[in-house]
């Protein structure tokens, strides 16, 4: 292997600080017992820390008793609820390995993870109960299920559980004997390239990676966040839960990820994390709201300052001096209209917001600048336990995901290809040694498939290796760039899809967003507010053609989109088109609309 770029810092931990999450979440209950560590979003439910640990301890007496060993394996299948942090806290204080299923899993896949993992207990929620019984099937294993919610025939509930502890149950015990290199978790993938993986994360990978990020983004006993994505995607594993056991965090849970605006404004978060397609919403629905503005006076107002912040924002991007009136212009709207926006939306006391798991456009970074919001990117992947690069908000550059955490060296392969070697990378892939050889080489380089560049220590993504367009005449693209100028040049396009592999030019399905097309149905008066419907109306079929005009004039030539179907059908995260996070599955939409992609090259416009 050829390396042309790389970077090293050295890390170090000290050997006092706790070295597994069971040693850490003991510590954060005993110096912070009277912290909130637990709500939900109504407030119905809150549970202070000391409360958190007596339950972890109850939870982890009656899993022993149904026979929970070190090294064993529980699956949990359940929206975003404190139920879930309660045992899987539990789960690991045994020693014992805890994974979750997504919630849009079908049975089938449910049975591969289960077959894959080996585990004799399940922990599910009641709505997701049929669907692993289907995925037990005839073996009848798991041979346990324990539902959290509700008290079917067959399963323990929670509280059965929680009471059939022994007395000389020695959970002290139990939870020193976990050693950093035992399996903390296992994250399975996403598995639109084939069979999911199972990666396995230790208590040390875990333990690098809380304390690297918590160097560059502060990380505080108190502080307030929310759970909204899935609890089997890494993302929310790292922030939400696993932060909140080194350092004290309060998580309030939000089980639908369509309700998180509405929960901003209950929770008031010091520090948020979120994919783009959230944060493209959230400005999509200022922008609305703004233009609806009654008063034209004030709406004036209004986009005049934002207007005024984002240049500001772009000099400062550009290294360029601010214009002492330009400074003074926004300095003086900062009370008066970008407080108050922060505040619509929920976010007027956080610290830190964090945005990865895709792309996010340069439009949507520098509205969020613009507003006064401490806004960074950050690149990661199951495999190296979530963050591998990332800055504070005060040093990010608009494109680049940030800069490698201490733990962790980086480096390019000829082809560009990013590499990663340090105490985060993953033991390998469950049952799958040959898959591990194939991402981790013999000198402990992991292969990311993601194509980058480097430039004074900050990384900018250009796209997945696999993913990259190589058209007919040899030209290389990243579609992910393509789209995120399509979905910038109307917040009306949800999702789009480019295709151009091997063509002579590139196409793209587009889809409405649900949100903005109901907005845009009411303004256009329409009793149909469906994208369906929507999609069929004569003026959104211009405005969607104006939309990608305006994106072919941002593009290169041959980056331009040719010829594109707007789909009269809604693409759901974790359904045929999306992963759970909302990002594009791009083989099963190539075969799901192959005779529409077809079409496209049917005839050049």
């Amino acid at each position: 292997m050829s390396v042309t770029a790389t970077q090293r810092v050295a890390s170090g931990a000290s050997t006092a600080e706790p070295s597994t999450l069971c040693a850490a979440f003991q510590a954060t209950v005993t110096a912070h017992p009277d912290l909130v560590a637990l709500r939900t979003a109504d407030g119905h439910t809150e549970l202070t820390f000391a409360e958190y640990g007596e339950r972890v301890r109850r939870i982890a007496a009656g899993l022993s008793a149904l026979g929970v060993r070190r090294g064993d394996r529980v699956a949990l299948m359940m929206t975003n609820r404190p139920e879930f942090h309660l045992v899987d806290t539990a789960v690991i204080h045994l020693g014992a390995t805890p994974f979750s299923v997504y919630a849009t899993s079908p049975p089938e896949q449910i049975s591969y993870l289960l077959e894959n993992a080996g585990n004799e207990i399940v922990v599910v929620e009641e709505q997701f109960l049929s669907s692993v019984l289907a995925a037990r099937g005839r073996s009848g294993q798991p041979a346990s299920i324990v539902c959290i919610d509700a008290a079917p025939a067959g399963t323990i509930t929670l509280d059965s559980l929680e009471s059939r502890g022994r007395s000389d149950f020695d959970f002290e015990s139990a939870w020193r004997a976990v050693e950093p290199a035992d399996v903390l978790t296992l994250i399975y993938t996403s598995g639109t390239t084939g069979p999911p993986k199972g990666v396995e994360l230790t208590h040390a990978n875990m333990m690098a990676q809380c304390r690297a990020v918590a160097k560059v983004l502060p990380m505080r006993p108190g502080a307030r966040m929310t759970s909204y994505l899935p609890a089997a995607h890494i993302a929310d594993r790292w922030s939400s839960h696993y932060n909140s056991l080194v350092f004290g965090i309060q998580v309030t849970s939000v089980p639908d990820a369509r309700q998180i605006a509405a929960a901003l404004r209950d929770v008031r978060p010091t520090i948020w994390g979120a994919v783009p397609r959230v944060v493209e919403k959230l400005k999509a629905a200022l922008e609305a709201g703004i233009a609806a503005e009654p008063d034209e006076a004030r709406r004036s107002a209004v986009q005049t300052a934002l207007e005024r912040a984002t240049e500001k924002v772009r000099l400062e991007q550009a290294r360029e001096p601010v214009p002492a009136e330009l400074a003074s212009a926004v300095q003086a709207a900062e009370q008066s209209v970008l407080a108050p926006l922060r505040e619509k939306i929920g976010l007027d006391q956080v610290e830190w917001v964090v945005i990865g798991a895709a792309p996010m456009p340069r439009a949507v970074h520098e509205f969020l600048l613009a507003l006064g919001l401490p806004i960074t990117e950050t690149y990661g992947m199951s495999e190296c336990s979530c963050c591998v690069t990332i800055t504070s908000p005060g040093e990010a550059r608009i494109g680049s995901v940030g800069r490698a955490l201490d733990c962790v060296e980086l480096a390019l392969a000829e082809d560009g290809e990013l590499l990663v070697r340090g105490e985060t990378v993953m033991r390998g892939y469950r049952a799958q040694p040959q898959k591990t050889a194939e991402v981790i080489d013999g000198h402990g380089w992991l292969h990311t498939g993601d194509i980058c560049t480097i430039e004074d220590g900050y990384v900018r993504i250009v796209d997945r290796k696999k993913e990259l367009i190589i058209n007919a005449a040899g030209k290389n693209m990243s579609p992910a760039n393509i789209e995120q100028e399509l979905k910038s040049a109307d917040p009306l396009i949800g999702q789009a899809a480019v295709i151009g592999d091997a063509r002579p030019f590139n196409v793209a399905l587009l889809v409405l967003d649900p949100d903005i097309a109901a907005a845009t149905a009411q303004a256009l008066k329409l009793k149909d507010s469906s994208v369906g419907s929507l999609a069929r109306d004569t003026r959104v079929i211009e405005r969607i053609a104006t939309a990608v005009q305006a994106a072919n004039s941002r593009l290169a030539r041959v980056e331009q989109i040719k010829r594109y179907q707007l789909l009269d059908a809604e693409w759901m995260p974790g359904g045929d088109e999306l992963t759970p996070t909302m990002k594009l599955k791009r083989r099963p939409i190539d075969e799901k609309y192959a005779a529409t992609i077809d079409a496209l090259y049917a005839t050049r416009s």
